[in-house]
């Protein structure tokens, strides 16, 4: 009896969990849809910025504009480190971990200063853990990132690097593919290094260099002001957008994440349930023999 009473108890928490799983699932299936629109509705501008600067873009513009500055042996750099403020989204956080984490100490072997800086909660967590300083801190930027939280995160860097005090910096966030792949990616903004027209150049998981989407012909562009001013106007607002799409990927890809951990819960959950049904049943069957057995043997042990 107290075998069936137990099996009771453990089959109403599951399905407790279940429900809990459930919600947060389909609370995670909405927000992803936002965050998506968030992602697509960044890319034409990002993918139109690069195919300007693409086209602009002149090796003798270096000396003249500072993000442009190319540093064959870096010994500053920072590194952006971009996690979720919360949990319960599967190993999404740790693989983010482990990218910047094997990135830092690769640049760190070559002589490299790092200066890191966090942007969620998990990345900072982890970091202060193992005794890692961190430069700044931000736990105030969500699921909902805007333009105004790239430039607050990216313009005292630009400052730095135009400055000379720093040679590189790179961003450590999760590229959304879809839903199932958001695989670490290291993006290298500053400096600015725009390929050839028609070239993409772009790594995932320990690369370390920089996205840029640049058209496949070179545009025929009848400029007016000179380049140089355009460029003066574009390159911050193209290293800022480099910075808010590495946002807006990491909340979509975290949503992405979260969706599939709560699934995969809610599954879990829904066998296990299962499992401790039949065992109740088993048990139950093996009581109820038992007392007709007993009620048997009394009626026989009365009637001898």
């Amino acid at each position: 009896m107290a075998k069936t009473r137990e099996l009771k108890r453990r089959i109403r928490s599951v399905e407790n969990t279940r429900q809990i799983t459930k919600t947060m699932e389909m609370v995670a299936t909405s927000r992803l849809k936002r965050a998506q629109d968030q992602v697509v509705g960044a890319r034409p501008y990002a993918q139109a910025l690069g195919e300007v600067i693409s086209n602009l873009y002149d090796p003798e513009l270096e000396e003249r504009f500072p993000l442009l500055r190319q540093v064959k042996e870096p010994k500053q750099a920072a590194v952006v480190l971009i996690t979720s403020n919360r949990g319960l989204c599967g190993a999404f956080n740790s693989n983010l971990i482990k990218a910047a984490k094997s990135h830092v100490e690769a640049l760190e072997e070559r002589g490299v200063t790092v200066h890191a800086h966090g942007i969620g909660r998990k990345g900072i967590g982890f970091f202060k853990y193992i005794g890692r300083t961190w430069t700044t801190e931000r736990i105030d930027i969500g699921d909902r990132p805007t333009s105004d939280d790239a430039q607050g995160v990216i313009t005292p860097l630009m400052e730095q690097f135009a400055e000379g005090e720093l040679d590189r910096v790179d961003v450590v966030f999760a590229k959304f593919n879809s839903p199932l792949s958001t695989p670490p990616t290291i993006l290298t903004v500053l400096p600015i290094a725009p390929p050839a027209p028609g070239a993409v150049r772009q790594k995932g998981k320990g690369g370390g260099e920089g996205e840029v989407e640049a058209p496949t012909t070179v545009a025929n562009y009848i400029l007016n002001p000179p380049a140089e001013q355009i460029l003066q106007a574009m390159l911050p607002l193209y290293v800022q957008n480099q910075m808010y799409r590495a946002l807006v990927e990491t909340a979509a890809s975290e949503h992405g994440a979260r969706r599939t951990a709560m699934k995969s819960a809610t599954d879990s959950a829904g066998d296990m349930i299962d499992s401790l049904r039949r065992t109740f049943n088993r048990a139950r069957q093996a009581q109820i023999t038992q007392e007709i057995a007993e009620i048997v043997g009394g009626a026989e042990a009365l009637s001898g």
